[in-house]
């Protein structure tokens, strides 16, 4: 599917060869992590297509690495010694030209994967099931261990060590105690104490797919927690029913973003909406795109979604694959208990994560 999506873009484009040198694309053409620094955005190596095959350049001290660990044998690495040129000049050397790439390299066009990433496979689906399972599994254990007295950041080193073992990365990892979770939408850890409730939020990744979930524990629950919970489940259950009926019609993201207002405006939060992004496709990224009132991306089907509503010190969010048939939540699990909402302005009702008492 992969290859005859890029078939389309050469000859649309009228190029040779096209090349990834960001890690969500390297992940979605070869299936490999092209990261040893996680906190740049471009890996170490480039993968390519020229209409046939494959291609991977990589400096000399990363190829034996590449071959036995990253790709498939049918891939055709290319070694560079690292100390003669960078990797953009690597790729030009070898590139069929006219040619398009993801980062700058001189002569090349660029080229923005994201649409080219999406929808995703039957295969892309079948790795993000596993993906999405062992991220839930990974933050329920933690959740279920919890203690009103731990601070934000012992729950936080627990979180990492819980995603590791079970072979995740997670570049999101946020936990908020009672007080700062009222405060901030992105409660990044501290030496606070969770207090009467915590919200952790995690966006974990395997295979280039990301799941984000969130799950909500309380030890003494304040009494409108419950009710604000389930506002913000109604709300991520209307964003899931908005895109499955925008993306049978062919429409846009700011399509969603209008069913999302009218939900926070129907469960008495109108205004809500203004101080969080809502979240959008999920994929071979965290976000192939957020959502706004003007956005243009396409709704495409099936797909990746993570939306995130929030109402005041609550947070709904899991990621659903969403088709032209249905829901199906990979980060939902039958250990956490579930509440179900209705959708606002839909005939859909839907199971959420409920808060879980502790």
């Amino acid at each position: 599917m992969e290859r005859r999506r890029l078939d389309d873009y050469l000859a649309s484009e009228d190029l040779a060869s096209v090349w990834f040198a960001r890690p969500e694309g390297f992940a979605w053409l070869t299936g490999g992590d092209n990261r040893v620094d996680r906190e740049v955005g471009v890996g170490v190596a480039a993968a390519g297509y020229d209409g046939e095959d494959v291609t991977v350049v990589a400096p000399n001290n990363e190829t034996e690495r590449f071959r036995d660990e990253e790709l498939a044998e049918d891939v055709t690495v290319v070694s560079y010694p690292w100390y003669e040129r960078d990797l953009p000049a690597a790729v030009a050397a070898v590139a069929s030209e006219p040619a398009a790439a993801d980062v700058d390299v001189p002569g090349f066009e660029r080229v923005d994967a994201t649409a080219l990433r999406q929808p995703l496979t039957e295969r892309d689906r079948e790795l993000y099931a596993d993906v999405g399972r062992r991220t839930a599994a990974a933050v329920e254990a933690v959740c279920e261990e919890l203690q009103a007295t731990d601070t934000e950041g012992e729950v936080a080193s627990a979180l990492s060590v819980a995603l590791s073992v079970r072979e995740l990365a997670a570049p999101v990892v946020l936990v908020g105690g009672a007080d700062r979770v009222q405060s901030y939408r992105h409660f990044t850890p501290t030496e606070a104490q969770l207090g009467e409730y915590a919200v952790i939020s995690v966006t974990a990744h395997d295979d280039g797919l990301y799941a984000s979930c969130t799950r909500t524990v309380a030890f003494d629950a304040p009494e409108w927690l419950a009710a604000r919970h389930q506002a913000a489940a109604r709300v991520e259950a209307t964003a899931l029913a908005a895109t499955r009926a925008v993306g049978r019609d062919g429409g846009v993201a700011a399509d969603v973003f209008e069913h999302v207002q009218a939900a926070y405006d129907a469960v008495g939060w109108p205004d809500e909406w203004r101080e969080h992004h809502q979240g959008g496709a999920a994929g071979y990224a965290g976000r192939e795109w957020v959502a706004t009132p003007t956005s243009t991306e396409p709704v495409a089907l099936p797909q990746g979604y993570a939306w995130n509503p929030t109402v005041q010190g609550a947070k709904s969010e899991g990621t659903v694959l969403v088709d032209d048939d249905g829901f199906e939540p990979v980060t939902t699990s039958d250990d956490w208990p579930t509440i179900e909402v209705e959708a606002v302005g839909f005939d859909v009702a839907m199971d959420r994560p409920a808060v879980y008492d502790a």
